[in-house]
C-alpha cells in the first residue's frame, strides 16, 4: 500500500520455540489439528506479543535433503502470513509424508486452512 506502513516479513529468533519444554508445552497444554500435510498444535500465552513457531520434520517423512525442505516450506508459511496470526499463540507445526510431495502454494494452503479452523487467523481490516 503506498503511503501505509511497511510490515517487515522476517522471522526473527524471537519469533522462534526452541526450548524443548516450548514444544512439549504446546503439545500437552494446547490443541492439535490434522490438516493436510501437516499437523498444528497450539496454545495461547498470553505474556507475549508476538506469534511463535516450531517445526518438527521426522525421519518418516524423508531423507535430510526432504526433511529441510519441508522446514523451509513451513517456515515460508508462517514467515508470510505471520502479520494474520493471533499475536499470543505458540504454533508448533509436525510435517507429515504427504509434504514430500507438495508445492509451496500447496503447503501454504494447508497452512492457512489449519490456522483458520483453529481460528488463530486475526480479522484483517
Amino acid at each position: 500500500m503506498p503511503g501505509g506502513p511497511i510490515e517487515k516479513l522476517r522471522f526473527s529468533r524471537a519469533q522462534r520455540l526452541q526450548k524443548t519444554w516450548e514444544f512439549e508445552r504446546a503439545r500437552t497444554e494446547g490443541k492439535r489439528l490434522v490438516k493436510g500435510c501437516l499437523i498444528l498444535n497450539w496454545r495461547f500465552n498470553v505474556a507475549q506479543t508476538i506469534p511463535r513457531l516450531g517445526v518438527i520434520t521426522s525421519k518418516k517423512i524423508g531423507g535430510a535433503v526432504v526433511r529441510t525442505r519441508a522446514r523451509r516450506l513451513l517456515r515460508e508459511s508462517f514467515r508470510l502470513n505471520q502479520h494474520h496470526l493471533s499475536p499470543s499463540a505458540d504454533l508448533v507445526l509436525i510435517a507429515r509424508q504427504s509434504i514430500a510431495n507438495k508445492s509451496a502454494a500447496e503447503v501454504e494452503k494447508d497452512f492457512l486452512s489449519a490456522a483458520k479452523q483453529a481460528r488463530l487467523l486475526r480479522e484483517v481490516t
